[in-house]
């Protein structure tokens, strides 16, 4: 089976930001593995996406359910054989809900959340998908300026620590999957207006995908292993 450009998986597909990088791939013609939480909200996203004109498959993917990810890795094993792109895109902010200030005002579970979901749900699809990604394909972690261990604050911790780890993580598969001229970078995509980011935010979901599709469409030469911003390099 082969389309124009090839073969996306983005995880937290049906809304916000993970649905308009599926848009905007879709449009470059892209054929979209839409992962959601739930088979009914994931085949809510692929009927969008046809109505547009673009083509997809609707696939279950809690990224902190084991099973979720192998019945994926089948999928792609049996039907597509590899891939070309995967966005980690899915992610929580619970320190929103627990209205933690700091470290000390928060607690092991939301920390643990924000792990199970941000890094340890990358790391987990990456890791049972990449036998089936493309030499040559493209990772992006969808990571946040409020990771960068340059310029860190106090509000948020749990949220924090989930993407300066999940920064660690691109750096580390960076350097393990050269060799089969994989790129994987970081991306942060800004303040945007989200579920997440609220009304108050000051990007569009449409400014907010650009780097994630910038970072997912990349040269072969381009570079890997960094963190970007507004499709420029920035501090981790």
């Amino acid at each position: 089976m082969t389309f124009s450009k090839g073969i996306a998986v983005i995880t937290g597909a049906n809304r916000g930001l993970g649905y308009e990088t599926a848009r905007q791939l879709g449009r470059r013609g892209y054929f979209i593995v839409a992962g959601a939480r739930t088979l009914e909200k994931s085949q809510d996203t692929v009927r969008r996406l046809e109505s547009e004109g673009f083509n997809g498959t609707a696939v279950a993917l809690d990224v902190t359910k084991v099973e979720d990810v192998e019945a994926v890795a089948d999928l792609i094993n049996r039907e597509f054989r590899q891939f070309d792109i995967l966005v980690n895109n899915a992610g929580v902010m619970p320190d929103r809900e627990s209205g933690a200030k700091g470290v000390l005002s928060s607690s092991e579970a939301c920390l643990m959340e924000a792990l199970e979901t941000n890094l340890v749900g990358a790391f987990r699809v990456t890791r049972l998908l990449a036998p089936y990604l493309r030499s040559g394909g493209r990772i992006v972690n969808v990571s946040s300026r409020m990771g960068q261990l340059s310029d860190m604050g106090a509000g948020y911790p749990a949220y924090r620590i989930s993407k300066t780890a999940l920064n660690a993580l691109t750096a580390t598969l960076a350097a393990q999957l050269s060799n089969r001229q994989i790129l994987v970078n970081s991306v942060c995509p800004g303040w945007v207006r989200t579920d997440m980011g609220g009304p108050q935010a000051m990007k569009t979901v449409e400014e907010g995908a650009d780097t994630i599709v910038w970072a997912a469409t990349l040269p072969p030469d381009g570079p890997t292993g960094k963190f970007f911003g507004e499709r420029e390099e920035m501090q981790w």
